[in-house]
């Protein structure tokens, strides 16, 4: 068995005094202007409120030192960090305004430095509050449950001027391992379903001895042996002996207790299933008699569902074996449907005597309380979007929770909005555009894939099929309107927490262009390029996109986020319109186009990828101390009927949420530079057929629903084909013929860097951004061939002014 070894420790030992040279000559100013920022920093940095005699806590660090190797260092000293208490005061590049606003309160009981101090003061911590032999205690403990059983750990103190730390050495030998693993023995029921188990078992000969991992492998065996049907089973039955009197070695001998109860040894059979989907608080007797359904005992309620809309959405079954991952899925399935307010699983015994193999019965119940099956919701919005435009909204919104008596979700939206770009360094009036449209959208809980029924029953989450249609009207001012319609179907299901996939076979979109200003005509007819995107035409896509997202897994200090997504359109368009003979009409930069029902296509394939890491600094799974970091790429492909993607579908650069130190689809494609839009003209949007981006940001809890951060954005867009119409230019200003088209050989040098910091403020369910960025690297040079662009006055070798970017949410 384990023996009980004690651990050692040393007395806290003080740094020698630090050493100090010759000091300079100053003049009386100098030495004047030094004292003043020297009280400053002291005042900032919190030293000035330390009391005499006292040294101010600024933390810890952790060594662990063997001669061995030490499997997972890393993780083993994040451990030991963890148990040290207390936790020092906060600071900013070694300031700490906290201990300033809580000395401006300090001793009083009223006015604006008490309010201070209680709502954003923290009281200095200082040396004399660390207890070193308890923190040594804790740190043997932990290097004892990770197999190292011989453990010495010494703290030494380190003092500088006012502050003080302390370095903690854990010294450590090999760490034990696992020999053999032993399972219990026996032929009743419960050692037979534990040992079923053992395949599966995290515990593995050869591997380190730790705590951790017998207890996670408790509760796996606890999870196992429940979908055996051991529902009163519990973890705190098992018991794990272990003897280390071995080499460097342990065995490891699984038991179950003896005093284990009866009830809790024998698995259990359903014997009956009564689903209630009316159930309220109020109701304690059932008036009415249940129906019986596929053997449910059923609580109708056919005015809101048809019984198979539930019972699909229930995988506890009459007379078979009680399974925990059926009941877990029962209720997640339920809740996800979206018409019930809670749902409560819960069993009891039945009277039934025990069958002859010794299994007993349980009767259960499902009780689902109803949300109102209609509503009728309106909001007032503060619209922000990714091109820059901002303004208010509405949108009014009826939803009817079972439209078909199956659980349908049946969403009709109403959205309207006028926004506003400011153009910046000009005297023109900003760019307005309204914006009004109408969708219905019908959710069907299930895959609907005839002549096939599937339900995909080894997932907890509900799949759906969607069938969309929608339509919209865009106004950009002295510029263009046009309107969009849209009809969808697809689905989306997922398998685990973490991966979501969506197919969308049917995807129609027909756009329309109409009263078009003189000055923004005569843009097309000089930039036929750019009338390609905006002509006339049927969008008919299939889209796949797979989402991979840890953000659902909280305790995790890093978090990964995957989305990749491809969209084909036109390739049947093209079939139909080659195979029936459809005429064809010449565009306006004399290319030949196939029509489909004397009516226009695109043709495309278009990848996108995003890829975001966020690394947590702090063990704390609440800390917002974080790493983001992003990156984008995406490419669409125009092929046969098309020479340029959409205008709808193509990418734009720069704005609030990607590279902040430029206007919104203010940058590229390529070394592209735009030049400043006519007072007669509203449409000045630069887009591209190719998209690179990537963002880093640090973001730094401040104060209470305060955060700030600081980040770096670099990113372009480019064309597949060339744009005669944009000149772009090389190092040495003169034209170099690419006209935007991308370049796998220069175009990292025609991405634009920017930088910068911001500050946000977020309550939780609402954040607003306030960015500041500032241009490090601009993609176009500063010559005769482009003019200047709209909303940018920096040149070349003058990148001039920052740009605040004030937006909703994080921009990733």
């Amino acid at each position: 068995m384990l023996p009980h070894l004690p651990f050692l420790s040393k007395p806290p030992q003080t740094a020698d005094s630090t050493r100090q040279g010759a000091a300079p000559r100053w003049s009386g100013y100098q030495a004047a202007g030094l004292s003043v920022g020297l009280a400053l920093l002291a005042a900032c940095s919190g030293t000035k409120f330390i009391p005499e005699g006292s040294k101010l806590y600024t933390g810890s660090t952790v060594k662990v030192e063997s001669n061995s190797p030490i499997p997972k260092e890393a993780e083993l000293t994040t451990e030991l960090t963890g148990v040290i208490t207390p936790k020092p005061n906060a600071s900013i590049l070694g300031l700490r305004p906290k201990l300033y606003f809580w000395h401006m309160g300090e001793g009083k009981t009223k006015g604006l430095g008490h309010w201070l101090a209680n709502k954003y003061g923290e009281k200095p911590v200082l040396l004399s509050q660390v207890d070193t032999q308890k923190v040594k205690g804790l740190m043997v403990n932990r290097l004892y449950n990770n197999g190292y059983f011989q453990p010495v750990v010494h703290s030494k103190v380190q003092v500088k001027g006012q502050t003080a730390s302390v370095d903690y050495t854990a010294t450590v030998g090999r760490p034990y391992t696992i020999k053999e693993i032993y399972f219990p023995e026996g032929d009743s029921l419960l050692p037979q379903a534990v040992r079923a188990t053992q395949a599966a078992s995290l515990l593995k000969v050869g591997d380190p001895y730790s705590l951790q991992t017998f207890t996670n492998e408790r509760l796996r065996i606890d999870q196992a042996v429940k979908n055996q049907g051991f529902y009163y089973f519990n973890p705190d039955y098992l018991l794990f002996q272990v003897d280390s009197t071995l080499n460097n070695q342990v065995n490891v001998y699984l038991r179950i207790k003896a005093k284990t109860p009866a009830q809790a040894a024998k698995p259990y059979l359903l014997n009956r299933v009564r689903l209630n989907t009316r159930y309220s608080l109020s109701d304690t007797v059932l008036a009415e008699r249940p129906v019986n359904y596929q053997g449910y005992q059923y609580y109708p309620d056919e005015k809101v569902f048809k019984a198979k809309a539930i019972t699909n959405a229930v995988f506890l079954y009459p007379d078979s074996l009680y399974r925990r991952r059926r009941q877990d899925q029962t209720l997640s399935r339920l809740m996800s449907l979206g018409t019930f307010k809670y749902v409560d699983i819960g069993f009891r015994p039945a009277r039934q005597k025990p069958d002859s193999a010794g299994y007993g019965f349980l009767n259960s119940y499902v009780r689902m309380t109803q949300l109102p099956k209609k509503s009728l919701r309106a909001e007032v919005l503060l619209v922000s979007k990714s091109n820059g435009f901002t303004g208010p909204g509405f949108q009014v919104q009826f939803r009817n929770r079972s439209a078909l008596r199956g659980a349908e979700q049946l969403l009709v939206n109403v959205t309207g909005t006028f926004e506003n770009q400011t153009r910046s360094n000009t005297n023109t009036i900003g760019l307005t555009s309204y914006e009004l449209g109408a969708t219905a959208q019908l959710v069907v809980p299930r895959l609907i894939t005839p002549p096939f029924d599937i339900r995909l029953k080894n997932s907890d989450f509900q799949p759906r099929t969607t069938f969309g249609v929608g339509a919209k009207t865009v106004t950009r001012l002295d510029a263009f309107t046009q309107q969009a319609f849209n009809v969808n179907y697809g689905y989306t299901w997922k398998n685990k927490l973490t991966n979501e996939q969506e197919l969308r076979p049917i995807d129609v979109q027909y756009l329309r262009l109409s009263n078009q200003s003189e000055a923004f005509q005569q843009l097309l007819l000089d930039r036929p390029f750019l009338a390609n995107s905006f002509r006339q035409q049927f969008i008919l896509s299939s889209s796949y996109r797979y989402t991979y997202n840890q953000q659902a897994l909280e305790q995790r200090r890093n978090q990964i986020y995957f989305s990749g997504g491809i969209e084909v359109a036109g390739n049947l368009a093209y079939l139909l319109s080659s195979l029936s003979g459809q005429p064809r009409i010449t565009n306006e930069d004399g290319s030949q186009a196939y029509t489909l029902l004397s009516q226009q296509f695109a043709q495309y394939t278009k990848v996108d990828l995003e890829l975001r890491n966020y690394f947590r600094t702090s063990a704390n799974p609440s800390s917002g101390n974080k790493f983001a970091t992003r990156l984008l790429v995406g490419v669409g492909l125009p092929y046969q009927n098309s020479r340029v993607l959409p205008y709808l579908k193509q990418y734009g650069i720069g704005g609030p949420n990607s590279v902040r130190a430029f206007a919104a689809r203010g940058l590229g494609p390529g070394t592209y530079r735009a030049p400043i839009a006519s007072e007669n003209s509203s449409f000045y949007d630069q887009v591209g057929d190719m998209r690179i981006e990537a963002n880093a940001e640090y973001r730094q809890d401040l104060f209470p629903y305060v955060k700030g951060a600081l980040f770096v954005d670099a990113g372009n867009i480019w064309l597949i084909n060339q744009d005669p119409s944009r000149i772009t230019v090389d190092s040495n200003g003169n034209p170099d013929g690419k006209n935007g088209q991308f370049s796998p050989s220069t175009f990292l040098k025609e991405l634009a860097v920017g930088a910068g910091a911001g500050i946000r403020i977020d309550v939780q369910f609402f954040v607003i951004r306030f960015d500041y960025a500032y241009p490090l690297r601009v993609p176009y040079n500063n010559t005769e061939v482009v003019r200047p662009s709209l909303n940018q006055s920096f040149n070349k070798t003058d990148l001039g002014a920052g740009r605040l970017n004030i937006a909703i949410g994080y921009p990733f």
